[in-house]
């Protein structure tokens, strides 16, 4: 079956439904997505690898996975229906806030995404399985070794998770504190400052925004 996206206004109000190919042409069609970032107890983020097999962002580290939401579907709900069939294992989510960002991928396609950022933790990381023909690696980072991996090579990081990890500390009060233990080290001012030259790298100013 032809999987279908959901297509939207600047304020991410429904206006459509959309062929996921369609949605991902170079110009792109502006739809709802999330991203999900899954922590172990020890404020380490699963990194995945994008199976070599995806038409966008082949063989990329990104956050532990992304996907898109159905029809009538909520961003939470979306991320917990796609979480065993990407990394094989199931935790709760909580949603943090969402962004738009636009971003072309050589000249192949791009993403024109509303994206929403789910949070969640797994007390046990070999509870992680990946599925290959979504992920081929995985390796848990600590907040020091991301900022250390993107100034080394910002371009083989999804432009998304970037994006996402900088606007966390934007997230609903509650969710932060809820998580505080876990993202202490993730949501200083250094961080926010270091993850911007990664993301200037991918996409310009004007094309990446908050929306909570």
């Amino acid at each position: 079956m032809r999987e279908m996206l959901v297509r939207v206004d600047k304020d991410d109000n429904q206006i459509g439904i959309e062929e996921k190919v369609k949605c991902h042409q170079l110009n792109g069609l502006l739809h709802r997505a999330f991203t999900t970032l899954i922590f172990d107890s020890n404020g380490r983020l699963c990194l995945c690898e994008r199976s070599a097999s995806k038409m966008l962002w082949p063989s990329y580290w990104d956050g532990t996975y992304a996907s898109h939401p159905r029809e009538n579907e909520s961003y939470v709900d979306s991320g917990v229906r796609r979480m065993p069939d990407e990394v094989g294992t199931v935790c709760p989510l909580d949603y943090l806030n969402k962004f738009e960002y636009h971003v072309s991928f050589k000249d192949i396609g791009s993403e024109n995404e509303i994206c929403a950022t789910l949070i969640g933790v797994l007390d046990d990381s070999t509870a992680i399985d990946p599925k290959p023909e979504e992920v081929s690696k995985v390796r848990w980072v600590t907040a020091d070794e991301i900022l250390e991996l993107l100034q080394k090579d910002p371009l083989s990081y999804c432009p998304w998770m970037i994006i996402a990890l900088y606007f966390m500390r934007d997230s609903k009060k509650d969710v932060l504190q809820k998580y505080a233990a876990i993202l202490e080290d993730w949501l200083g001012d250094n961080m926010r400052e270091q993850f911007l030259p990664a993301i200037e790298k991918h996409l310009s100013k004007d094309k990446w925004r908050l929306l909570h």
